[in-house]
């Protein structure tokens, strides 16, 4: 949570808790995230991540439902890194398995999170890489089962 706070006073956010239509927002004009009073810790901690990734990736409201559902889906992929090591992801798979609720709570974040991370995860064969993309080397992380 300290680091969250961090962030946000880093990237001059303001930080409000109130209650609202969703669980958090973000309002690029004033610069300040909302979050909802009485939601445990580890939501707290997922819709600030979530709220902190539209600041920092520059998103603005909108009501094109394919651009928001975009935006959402990059909120919650970049907290997803911001909150899941791949470390902590591995060991928390290990003794969970994949199973998505079981991972959130091992890993103290939401469901919407940990599905996030997993969308970032390609398995080939004995390798596991976090956000990989084209060519030899493009990846942020790769582990080998041994």
């Amino acid at each position: 949570m300290e680091r969250l706070l961090r962030l946000i006073d880093e990237n001059g956010l303001r930080l409000v808790e109130r209650p609202g239509v969703s669980y958090g927002g973000y309002e690029p004009q004033t610069r300040t995230i909302r979050v909802a009073p009485g939601l445990s810790r580890r939501t707290t901690c997922s819709v600030l991540a979530h709220e902190l990734a539209h600041a920092v990736l520059g998103h603005t409201p909108t009501s094109d439902p394919v651009t928001r559902r975009r935006q959402e889906r990059r909120a919650d992929e970049w907290a997803a890194r911001l909150l899941i090591s791949p470390a902590e992801y591995a060991d928390a798979e290990a003794a969970r398995g994949t199973h998505p609720a079981s991972l959130a709570f091992e890993l103290g974040v939401t469901i919407e999170i940990v599905t996030a991370y997993q969308r970032l995860l390609r398995r080939i064969g004995d390798a596991t890489y976090v956000d990989a993309r084209l060519g030899r080397g493009q990846w942020a992380h790769r582990s080998v089962s041994a």
